[in-house]
């Protein structure tokens, strides 16, 4: 089994909030799930790239079952009532066809908008891929997402249209010169 390498900090976001990071445990999952259903229509097309009306259980609990082992998740986050809400996540899984490049995938809640959160997630993840020894990472991302793609530039990636959908553009990083 791969170790996750990931340690647990806490962060003071732009706006002054304080949000926990720290590795994807498989107890997370009914707090995805809340996190999932708070999520407005237009963040789940943005983040699932289509309509997402309920989340497939079972695949989440494969995609948990599934880390360190195949990818990385993280999460972000915050004291909440019932203990703690997810107000982040991020992502990579291995390529089964290329075992030297990582898919990546994000969600940010939208109260955390434009406060460094998704920054933050994306540096820990393009760490741990480093860490990891993969030399590329990359992602599919709506043409229409623009935040996420303002991001991936400032991050370092390469961003070209899908050949095969005018409307997705593929990230890219070279995760050695990153």
């Amino acid at each position: 089994m791969i170790d996750s390498g990931l340690s647990d900090f806490d962060t003071t976001l732009r706006d002054g909030r304080t949000v926990h990071v720290r590795a994807i445990r498989a107890a997370d999952e009914e707090e995805i799930l809340q996190a999932f259903g708070r999520m407005s229509a237009d963040a789940r097309y943005m983040r699932f790239m289509r309509s997402v009306r309920e989340p497939n259980i079972e695949r989440l609990r494969r995609v948990l079952a599934s880390f360190p082992d195949a990818g990385i998740g993280i999460v972000a986050t915050v004291p909440a009532a019932d203990g703690i809400d997810i107000v982040g996540s991020a992502v990579f899984f291995v390529g089964s066809d290329d075992p030297k490049t990582c898919e990546f995938a994000i969600s940010v809640n939208s109260g955390f908008g434009g406060a460094g959160l998704a920054s933050t997630l994306m540096r820990v993840l393009i760490d741990s891929a480093k860490k990891r020894g993969l030399e590329w990472m990359e992602g599919f991302v709506l043409a229409a997402n623009q935040p996420m793609l303002r991001l991936a530039r400032r991050l370092g990636f390469n961003i070209e249209r899908d050949p095969d959908d005018p409307t997705v553009r593929i990230c890219r990083l070279p995760l050695r010169s990153a």
